[in-house]
């Protein structure tokens, strides 16, 4: 996946393979304190330094909640997300548009439906798009990442109603 100018984005219609991902994205603990916009510690997500695509992964070492972990795996294909939580995530239309049906790394978003007094996604999980039926995400539940098809999250309550799917809107997000 990976090319000495950096990862390359797969192709549309292409998987994404968990196994080629860094090992840094691949064993995460899950830590709801490492959320964007969260104090110290900071979602790891948007390290200063090299432009997007051509640094190391951000440090996941002291964990990431959902969006956290979510932004560093597109991150590592050169694909940046403003720090979003996820109700402004799913509201936001500068950075990321939405898409159906999802395609390889498309955020998408799950909850257990509609609060009261709440924006819509207030509270969503996100993951990632891999493939046909594969979102890599990180919860609290498993505490690593991990691969689920659509079915594992509709029998979980708390993920029951797939909210939808954003795509990331090249250079739509310019941090400083």
């Amino acid at each position: 996946m990976s090319s000495a100018a950096g990862p390359q984005v797969p192709n549309v219609r292409g998987p994404v393979a968990f196994d080629a991902l860094p090992g840094a994205l691949r064993n995460v603990a899950y830590s709801a304190a490492r959320h964007p916009g969260a104090g110290t510690p900071e979602c790891p997500s948007h390290p200063a330094g090299p432009a997007a695509g051509t640094a190391a992964p951000p440090d996941l070492a002291g964990g990431a909640n959902c969006q956290c972990y979510a932004y560093a795996v597109l991150a590592h294909f050169g694909l940046r997300v403003p720090p979003l939580r996820s109700a402004e995530l799913w509201a936001d239309r500068a950075a990321t548009r939405r898409a159906a049906p999802p395609g390889p790394l498309d955020l998408v978003l799950f909850d257990a439906g509609p609060l009261a007094g709440r924006p819509e996604g207030y509270g969503a999980h996100v993951g990632v798009h891999l493939g046909p039926d594969r979102v890599l995400h990180l919860c609290r539940e498993v505490g690593r990442p991990a691969v689920w098809g659509y079915a594992d999250f509709a029998a979980r309550a708390r993920y029951a109603r797939f909210l939808g799917a954003k795509r990331v809107v090249p250079d739509g997000f310019r941090e400083g």
